[in-house]
């Protein structure tokens, strides 16, 4: 019989494309008392989650709460809500998240009219509003803002205005953008998003904050057929995060992640006493400082137009792209991101994120890649 040990994991410095470093005052949250579901108390903590989420959101949206699971849950949250048999849809493909976009709306039932460009290109109003005009019936148009598998920072601005204007909603996922890069739900005109806890908030992974405007409310409650999803069903989850807005009380659907939510709470706390402002500067600062120290390096940035929260470089000529990694672990304890699709073999990904994005992460990586690769 195996006599059970405790495993204490090793400490790593977190610098790839998530999960980010998690503060000791998050993880401490995590350890405070159990409450149920439905407890008076566990429930205020839930609603003043959600009031910061707006916050870090900025939107007004009634609904806006954090999904019980990893970013992907908050994906296809929105996508079997929004989403119904035979519908047509548009999803802008240029990284892996993208592309992950396109099966889960398949999945769902859409007839997918996806746009493709090159991986770490974004996109134009003007490439979107072609494929618009070739497809008058479609019901929603999907985007990344901040891809995670190629760095590339998608711009938002009018984006919503030319879907609005075809009868449309827009869709964003903003996974790795949400609490280190601007991003105004209400003032780009964004009817359904999604994010996740373990990137620029520095929160451990599991939950996926998700925001529904009005139209993406309209939507829902038109629909002629159940979502393919129980347990993401949000007429139903509404009648627990909101009380369906009808003053009827909470309507019990399934057991939240209670601690978890200790641990978003305390994080949107840092987020908030940080200022918003000064946490997305903080980010575009220590990006600036890594880029000028790579770019020192002879190290080129792969996108264009790259996210502050996630570097996406070329390998330099020579360098054994599994091997460097392994030493940076090893002997330094840094973990940054492989490439993906395409880019397998090409490039690295290093996540500067919440916690992590600092001046000592950023000299720290430096050097040790100096010393790897020297």
């Amino acid at each position: 019989m195996m006599n059970p040990k405790p495993y204490i994991p090793v400490e790593r410095i977190l610098l790839g494309p998530g999960p980010s470093p998690v503060p000791q005052r998050v993880l401490r949250a995590m350890a405070a008392p159990t409450l149920g579901h439905l407890d008076p108390d566990y429930l205020a903590i839930m609603d003043n989650t959600c009031e910061m989420l707006r916050q870090v959101f900025r939107t007004k949206n009634l609904l806006t709460f954090p999904v019980s699971g990893t970013g992907m849950a908050g994906m296809e949250c929105i996508a079997v809500n929004m989403i119904e048999p035979g519908d047509e849809v548009i999803v802008c493909v240029n990284g892996v998240f993208g592309t992950r976009m396109k099966d889960v709306m398949e999945r769902c039932g859409a007839i997918v009219h996806a746009i493709e460009i090159t991986w770490s290109d974004v996109f134009t109003l003007e490439q979107i509003k072609t494929v618009l005009d070739q497809h008058p019936k479609v019901k929603l148009v999907g985007i990344v803002h901040a891809e995670t598998s190629t760095g590339a920072h998608q711009p938002l601005e009018g984006l919503a205005e030319l879907v609005h204007g075809r009868g449309a909603l827009l869709v964003v996922d903003a996974v790795t953008s949400l609490g280190g890069h601007e991003l105004c739900v209400d003032d780009w005109g964004i009817d359904a998003i999604y994010s996740g806890t373990q990137k620029c908030l520095s929160c451990p992974p599991g939950l996926s904050p998700v925001s529904f405007g009005e139209r993406a409310l309209a939507r829902l409650d038109a629909r002629k057929s159940k979502p393919q999803s129980w347990y993401l069903d949000v007429s139903m989850l509404r009648k627990y995060y909101t009380d369906g807005g009808g003053g009827g009380g909470r309507v019990y659907h399934h057991t939240a992640p209670i601690n978890m939510t200790y641990a978003l709470h305390e994080a949107l706390v840092m987020v908030l006493e940080e200022g918003l402002d000064a946490r997305i500067a903080r980010h575009a600062t220590m990006h600036q400082r890594l880029r000028n120290g790579l770019e020192g390096m002879g190290i080129r940035y792969i996108p264009k137009r790259s996210l502050h929260s996630l570097n996406c470089i070329n390998i330099p000529a020579g360098a054994d792209d599994a091997g460097v990694r392994r030493r940076l672990l090893e002997e330094y304890g840094i973990e940054i991101g492989s490439g993906l699709g395409p880019m397998a073999g090409k490039a690295w990904r290093i996540g500067l994120m919440g916690h992590g994005a600092s001046i000592r992460n950023v000299d720290l990586v430096l050097a040790a890649l100096r010393e790897v690769l020297r």
